[in-house]
């Protein structure tokens, strides 16, 4: 993977991205509006004065009396320039609220992923090597049941064994409310706080790759080349590593790059049952409020999110398995 063909790869995908970008703003927008009830209802039976010419006025003020055509190349505009428009009712610039909460949302999806990579390949490499044992029966026994429990069920679980019962871990917040931590002792307190979203948001993937990698390990192991490795007198612990392992990897690193995106739209649920403050929480509140602008700065950030990692999972795919070659 030469540096010019990398370099003309990246280019093409991010005019591409650009393109499908305003695409996706553009279904998000018409989506959005086309939802029962507007941010100037909600306002206005907020203030108590749900009059008509009081709704008249908050629709002016916020545009919203203009035809919906003429709001989208409005906002389709401002976009463009860096512009996610203003809250309706914080009244603060949408892309500060989002920043403002990202480093949350990405800990948090960015923890899960690592738990839900590295435990699901593990597991899933311990039940190709254990295959007819009990330790492969209970491997997938525990990997459909975690693909099959609702993630915000086995959040609940959670809180109530490891916050309830045995009072190990915090279940709500981020932070210690009060506590003023700085430096490692702040890092320490946020892991105590993040270990059970995390875990939560993570055993649901871990379940996925835990079974696609002992699929992906069986039907590799059977491949001549693996034979040939074994007749040489190659160790068994290489050959499981290098030649089996390795060329397993690649369905799961696919499925994992594609997944990674929808880690930040689950950490929506996630969020909301530990109260944790990221862009997901921010998007429900903005929901409940009607709050379209944050809505549509939430899905914008977390579409280039999704179209991001795609991207990353093309180059860590060529990387991995030389035979693929981008173009």
């Amino acid at each position: 993977m030469g540096g010019a063909p990398l370099f003309r790869f990246v280019l093409q995908r991010a005019l591409k991205m650009v393109v499908m970008v305003f695409a996706i703003i553009t279904a998000n927008f018409l989506l959005v509006h086309a939802a029962p009830g507007d941010p100037a209802s909600v306002m206005a039976g907020e203030a108590g004065a749900a009059d008509p010419q009081f709704m008249a006025q908050l629709r002016a003020q916020f545009g919203l009396d203009k035809p919906l055509s003429t709001q989208l190349w409005l906002y389709l505009g401002h976009v463009a320039q860096g512009d996610l428009g203003m809250s309706y009712r914080q009244q603060r610039p949408v892309a500060g609220l989002i920043m403002e909460r990202l480093s949350a949302t990405l800990i948090l999806t960015g923890s899960a992923f690592v738990i839900a990579i590295f435990g699901g390949i593990a597991l899933g490499a311990l039940a190709a090597r254990k295959v007819g044992r009990f330790s492969e029966t209970l491997i997938t026994i525990l990997a459909l049941g975690l693909y099959a429990t609702p993630i915000f069920w086995v959040g609940l679980m959670l809180v109530l064994i490891f916050s309830v019962w045995l009072d190990w871990l915090p279940s709500f917040g981020m932070n210690t409310v009060g506590a003023d931590l700085t430096g490692f002792a702040a890092a320490v307190d946020t892991l105590h706080y993040l270990l059970l979203p995390a875990l939560t948001l993570g055993l649901f993937y871990m379940a996925v790759y835990a079974r696609l990698t002992r699929a992906a390990m069986l039907e590799v192991a059977s491949q001549d080349f693996v034979r040939t490795a074994r007749a040489k007198g190659v160790p068994e612990g290489r050959v499981q590593r290098h030649h089996i392992l390795r060329n397993a990897l690649l369905p799961v690193i696919t499925v994992a790059g594609i997944q990674a995106g929808q880690l930040i739209g689950g950490s929506i649920l996630v969020e909301t049952v530990f109260a944790w403050p990221g862009i997901g929480r921010l998007a429900f509140d903005a929901l409940l409020a009607r709050d379209y602008q944050i809505l549509l700065g939430v899905f914008l950030v977390t579409s280039v999110l999704v179209l991001v990692f795609n991207l990353i999972t093309d180059l860590l795919y060529a990387w991995i398995d030389p035979r693929v070659e981008v173009m």
